[in-house]
């Protein structure tokens, strides 16, 4: 546009004073050029066998996550590419503490870790902080965010936090962990902290892939509490009750005199180790240090008694069983001619043509024929 000899802008005309308008800056477009290019790149990155190994052994820490993403992934060709990278870095683990933690929600669980996390660092430990996460029911990814928890330790070059959403198949999820300390221990990490989401199920799971294991509690939870303690106390090497300052304090005194108590009823551990409980304040760093020199003292003890490398053993047998079941699991429900089946059956057990029972075998028997 044209005004008074001045181009675009109408303001720019004498009769306009004390206003002056800039041309303007040729807007940019919304997407990069050379998005396709990148993405392409990307997209012809995939990498071998070898390069995957090769970078773990290395101490990559991204090639280690996208070997991890393929050891949790459902697809059949990452299936097959996960278990030969676990092939080949399974010569180069084990030589690491696997520590399960685990304790009633609201026990400071993340702090904790964090807190005793930065301590080993700063003794030149390498750590990774394996999570078995719950999982939203809707997009079946973890809702916890650990990293987003543990601020300081997700900051450290030596520190590798990954959430596991369980997807609601505790049973995969505790085998894709156990998988994925192999790879951890390959790529150097030598101390590996496995969380749990809380108290039930996922305990024994973890319990049995651990060498050392840790149950956090707090004084005054309530005695509505009582019936799930009950087993998992009887798996902890120890019991820490955090949360022990301020006003805290002497109540968890006295939680640590019940439970020691509590201890001594319960039959003596195949280890040879006497489960203590301490108590500690994550948040003030209180006790962080004896905790982790009570895991120190317990490997000494197990290591030099022969019943750590039992353990490990029996913990290998448990896991190859449990990955037969698995495998099973799936080759049937991933069965074409069963899937139809299941559907056929499913109706008539809900229109009373059949009991579940009478179902469930004649759909075994056409599984087994047709194999």
């Amino acid at each position: 546009m044209s005004f008074g000899g001045k181009q675009e802008h109408i303001e720019n005309d004498p009769s306009f004073k004390g206003l002056n308008v800039n041309k303007g800056v040729e807007s940019l477009p919304s997407v990069n050029p050379d998005a396709s290019r990148i993405f392409l790149k990307r997209k012809r990155s995939k990498l071998t066998v070898e390069q995957y190994v090769e970078g773990i052994l290395k101490g990559d820490v991204t090639i280690l996550s996208r070997a991890v993403t393929m050891i949790e992934s459902n697809k059949a060709e990452h299936r097959e590419i996960a278990r030969q990278i676990i092939e080949g870095c399974l010569p180069h683990s084990g030589k690491s503490i696997r520590i399960g933690i685990t304790g009633v929600p609201g026990a400071g669980k993340s702090t904790f870790i964090e807190a005793l996390g930065l301590h080993i660092i700063d003794r030149g430990r390498k750590l990774a902080v394996l999570a078995i996460d719950p999982s939203s029911e809707r997009s079946k990814g973890s809702i916890l965010g650990d990293k987003t928890r543990m601020e300081k330790l997700s900051a450290e070059k030596n520190a590798y936090i990954r959430p596991s959403p369980s997807a609601g198949s505790l049973g995969g999820v505790a085998r894709k962990t156990r998988e994925t300390i192999i790879l951890c221990e390959a790529a150097g990490f030598d101390t590996i902290f496995i969380e749990t989401v809380g108290v039930g199920q996922s305990e024994t799971a973890v319990h049995s892939m651990v060498d050392f294991f840790l149950l956090l509690m707090l004084a005054g939870a309530g005695d509505e509490l009582q019936g799930i303690k009950r087993g998992i106390m009887e798996m902890a090497d120890a019991i820490a009750i955090n949360k022990a300052d301020g006003q805290n304090l002497q109540k968890a005194k006295m939680a640590q005199a019940e439970y020691r108590n509590a201890l001594h009823l319960f039959p003596p551990t195949r280890s040879g180790w006497t489960p203590k409980v301490e108590i500690l304040s994550s948040l003030y760093n209180i006790g962080v240090n004896e905790i982790w020199e009570m895991i120190l003292e317990y490997m000494g003890l197990t290591k030099g008694n022969g019943f750590f490398n039992a353990n490990r053993r029996e913990q290998s047998k448990y896991w190859m069983y449990e990955s037969i079941n698995e495998q099973l699991k799936n080759s049937f429900y991933q069965h074409p001619g069963i899937k139809e089946e299941l559907e056929r059956y499913e109706q008539k057990v809900l229109n009373d043509e059949t009991s579940s029972f009478i179902a469930a075998r004649e759909i075994l028997n056409k599984y087994f024929d047709k194999l």
